[in-house]
C-alpha cells in the first residue's frame, strides 16, 4: 500500500505543472501544430509514400511522440531536482519519513506522466492532419510507459549533476533532441546507405522511435534492414533491453538518493 508521504509528494510533484498549462502542455502543442503543418502537409504533400504505403504525415507521428515524451519527462523531473536544490526546499523531502526509493518513484512517476500527456497531446494533434488506428496497443503502452519512466529516471540525474540553469537547457536541447531528430524521425532507415544504417544503430533514440512506431503503425525499420533471424523479435528485444535499462537508472537514482550526490552541496 502506497504511503501518505508517497501520495502526498506525488501530488505536489502533479499540481506543479496541471497548474501551469500555459508553460508545460502549450508549447509543446503549438510547437507539433508547426511540425505537422510544415514537414506533414507542405513538405510531405510532395513526398512519394516513403515505406510499406505509410503516408509521410503519418510516418512522423510516432517520432514526435517520442520526441515530446521524452523531453518533457526529462525536463520535469531535472527542474523539479534542480530547483529543490537551488531554493533548499528538497531538504523537506530528505527529511521526512519517506524511503529513497519513495521518492525517486516519487519524482520517476510525475515526470513521466506529464512526458505521457505530452504525448497523447501530440497524438491527438496528428489526429487532426490524417486517421490514427493503434495496430499493437497493448505493446505501444508498454513501451510508452518505459520510455517516459527512463527520461524522468536520466532527468533525475540532470538535475543531480546541473551546477546552473543553463546545464538543463544544454542537455535538453543539445544532447536529447539531436539524438531524437537522427534517431529516425523524419526518415527511414531502408533510405540511407547501409553503412549508415548500422551507424545509426549506435543512436538508442532509434529504438524508442523506432518501437513506438511498430506499436502505432505496425511497422519497424528494424524488422525490414535486421537479419532474418533476428527481424522476427527485434522490437520485443528493444522493448526489453529499454526496460532493464529503466531499472537500472531508477536504481542508480536511489544510489545518489542515498549518498546524498548532489543534494547536500
Amino acid at each position: 500500500m502506497l504511503s501518505t508521504g508517497f501520495r502526498a509528494l506525488f501530488r505536489r510533484e502533479l499540481l506543479r505543472f496541471v497548474r501551469r498549462p500555459k508553460n508545460t502542455f502549450m508549447p509543446p502543442a503549438i510547437t507539433n501544430v508547426l511540425y505537422f503543418a510544415v514537414f506533414g502537409v507542405i513538405l510531405g504533400g510532395r513526398i512519394d509514400e516513403p515505406v510499406a504505403g505509410i503516408g509521410y504525415i503519418l510516418f512522423l507521428i510516432p517520432g514526435l511522440v517520442v520526441l515530446g515524451t521524452i523531453s518533457n519527462a526529462f525536463e520535469n523531473a531535472s527542474f523539479s531536482i534542480f530547483h529543490g536544490r537551488w531554493n533548499e526546499y528538497i531538504h523537506e523531502t530528505l527529511t521526512s519519513p519517506l524511503s529513497y526509493l519513495e521518492m525517486v518513484v516519487a519524482y520517476v512517476g510525475s515526470s513521466a506522466v506529464r512526458g505521457l500527456i505530452v504525448g497523447v497531446i501530440i497524438a491527438l494533434i496528428g489526429r487532426l492532419f490524417v486517421p490514427i488506428s493503434i495496430v499493437n496497443g497493448l505493446f505501444l503502452v508498454a513501451t510508452m510507459v518505459v520510455i517516459a519512466m527512463l527520461f524522468a529516471g536520466l532527468g533525475i540525474i540532470g538535475g543531480l549533476v546541473a551546477r546552473d540553469f543553463d546545464d538543463l537547457t544544454v542537455m535538453n536541447q543539445f544532447i536529447l533532441r539531436p539524438l531524437v531528430f537522427f534517431g529516425a524521425v523524419f526518415y527511414s532507415l531502408t533510405m540511407l546507405d547501409p553503412v549508415w544504417q548500422y551507424v545509426s544503430l549506435l543512436n538508442p533514440m532509434v529504438y524508442m522511435v523506432d518501437s513506438v512506431r511498430y506499436g502505432l503503425l505496425g511497422y519497424s525499420d528494424l524488422l525490414a534492414i535486421a537479419p532474418a533471424s533476428y527481424a522476427a523479435y527485434a522490437p520485443y528485444l528493444s522493448l526489453g533491453v529499454l526496460s532493464v535499462l529503466t531499472a537500472l537508472v531508477i536504481a542508480l537514482d536511489v544510489y545518489l538518493f542515498t549518498i546524498g550526490y548532489g543534494l547536500t552541496d
